[in-house]
């Protein structure tokens, strides 16, 4: 019976946990918001769906680019010594597409781009922020929006803050507004006032630039700060669908045109060999977790196996409890006549290697006078010493007392002795 009851048990847990696996996989996946700007992504701040329509827009077939500026537009230049002066570009008539939330190339390309614009061809860049040697050279700069939210008069209603757009007079969608949310729209240019080459195509409603033209040789660049304004999300809605389109179609048609991916997703064949594992989030939470098990694993196992070393202490110096061990041998017996002549061996020794007499017989009055001359001391404190020496040497006893004023009086001359 009690094993009827765990089976049921057990079947109750296994059906729990599958019905927990199925609900986990049929649930709804959260959508991704990340601005990957991709042109194969589907998300909302993908570029799957601008992608998809410029053959349109352009009349010609879009060519991806996943190569970096300079390998794009010299080919054959030498990798090992690459050059730009004895190379000219091998393709003219070229529009060069570039969508990202940052602009980023070194000097070599910033070079390579420039000569590249300068022969007759058209470069589009929408970004946030850009390269600061591309903008020193073409004489731009970017700032960032204040992010303030506003009350809407009369309605008490607080919204949030967003960026209105419109193209200049005269341009494609001139009568539109696009309004975009702040958050998203987040910079503008700023333009020297004595630089006449940068044309303003469309600002905001407080006229600060958002898309320009400036010209370079033969060709221009076309600069946008509001590269959101050209994913998914906003191409895909009526209200500010024409806003990426109108933007595009001041690159003169029909051309090449060249959409640029090497800077979102490098180049083909060089992804990671985990590429698989990180592209899906399961996989990606597992890998991380079975990282961080491993890590785990290794510090506390190492931890316990380890063989604890043990702390060996330095040994006690017991000279000073041997010292104190002797003399309380001495002092139980009450008589201090072993002590005293060591002390006095000491002190005659002392006398026989600094003042170099022979202490066999210290009654010679000459001996005496030699030693107080030599010591710098009183003929007195010389024979005051002898006698307690002396004393010592022939008492049957010696107290404390005793051995205490004899002690005294031999460190008394070991200090005052010259």
């Amino acid at each position: 019976m009690k094993n009827r009851r765990f089976q049921l048990y057990l079947l109750g847990l296994l059906v729990l946990f599958g019905a927990y696996v199925a609900a986990e996989y049929y649930r709804p996946k959260p959508v991704d918001r990340t601005p990957t700007f991709i042109n194969h992504d589907k998300i909302p701040y993908g570029t799957y769906a601008l992608f998809d329509l410029l053959p349109d827009l352009f009349k010609r077939p879009v060519q991806t680019v996943r190569e970096p500026i300079f390998n794009q537009l010299y080919p054959s230049a030498n990798p090992d010594n690459p050059s730009i002066d004895s190379n000219e570009p091998l393709a003219t008539n070229v529009n060069y597409c570039f969508v990202n939330s940052i602009f980023r190339l070194d000097s070599l390309d910033c070079n390579a781009l420039l000569r590249f614009v300068a022969s007759g061809n058209h470069v589009f860049i929408a970004a946030e922020e850009f390269d600061a040697e591309l903008s020193d050279t073409l004489h731009f700069d970017t700032d960032t929006y204040a992010r303030v939210r506003t009350l809407r008069n009369g309605m008490g209603a607080l919204r949030t803050d967003s960026v209105t757009l419109r193209f200049a007079a005269g341009g494609p969608a001139s009568q539109r507004r696009f309004r975009y949310p702040r958050q998203l729209a987040t910079t503008h240019f700023v333009l020297d006032s004595t630089d006449t080459r940068p044309k303003v195509l469309a600002a905001d409603t407080r006229n600060h630039p958002v898309l320009l033209r400036i010209s370079h040789g033969r060709g221009s660049f076309y600069l946008c700060s509001v590269p959101i304004a050209f994913t998914n999300l906003y191409v895909l809605r009526p209200q500010t669908s024409d806003f990426a389109f109108a933007g595009l179609s001041y690159l003169p048609a029909p051309r090449t045109v060249w959409w640029d991916e090497y800077q979102k997703q490098g180049r083909i064949g060089q992804q990671s060999l985990l590429r698989v594992m990180l592209r899906y989030p399961a996989l990606r939470t597992a890998l991380y977790a079975s990282l961080l098990g491993v890590v785990l694993f290794i510090a506390f196992e190492a931890k316990r196996r380890q063989r604890i070393i043990p702390v060996l202490k330095p040994l006690p110096n017991t000279t000073l409890l041997f010292t104190r061990t002797v003399a309380s041998l001495y002092q139980q017996g009450n008589n201090h006549q072993l002590i005293a002549e060591k002390k006095i061996s000491l002190f005659l020794e002392y006398i026989r290697t600094r003042f170099h007499e022979n202490t066999h017989n210290l009654t010679d009055e000459l001996f005496r006078e030699r030693l107080a001359q030599k010591a710098g001391l009183t003929r007195t404190r010389v024979d005051e010493l002898i006698r307690l020496i002396n004393f010592a040497r022939t008492a049957p006893r010696v107290s404390d007392q005793d051995l205490l004023t004899l002690s005294r009086r031999i460190s008394d001359f070991r200090r005052d002795a010259r």
